[in-house]
């Protein structure tokens, strides 16, 4: 990719990020959701996020990541569904991988 379209490509994403950012608190008063829809979109981000765990973090280049890497998701998807800050999901799923590497673990 040249640098040209790369700096495209960022200018795009980070104009289209903008916006969606924007129209949230220009959008709040006037659309309404209901109660179930709004519960539907919280369950959405956490299989979105169960989803992401599970297709990224089991294979390294075709090989098997090690039990390490699973098990800190695994914590980080138990702490995003407790609704624990992202920060605390982070660093809860960060220290068990990194943990069950010190104790021998891969």
């Amino acid at each position: 990719m040249s640098g040209w379209a790369l700096g495209i490509a960022v200018g795009v994403l980070a104009v289209g990020t903008y916006l969606i950012r924007l129209a949230g608190p220009t959008l709040r008063n006037r659309i309404t959701i209901s109660s179930a829809t709004e519960a539907l979109l919280d369950r959405a981000a956490i299989v979105l996020l169960v989803a992401v765990a599970v297709t990224g973090t089991m294979f390294v280049d075709h090989d098997f990541a090690g039990w390490a890497r699973p098990a800190g998701v695994g914590v980080g998807v138990v702490a995003a569904l407790c609704k624990a800050p992202i920060a605390v999901v982070v660093i809860l799923a960060a220290a068990t991988a990194a943990g069950l590497r010190l104790l021998g673990l891969p």
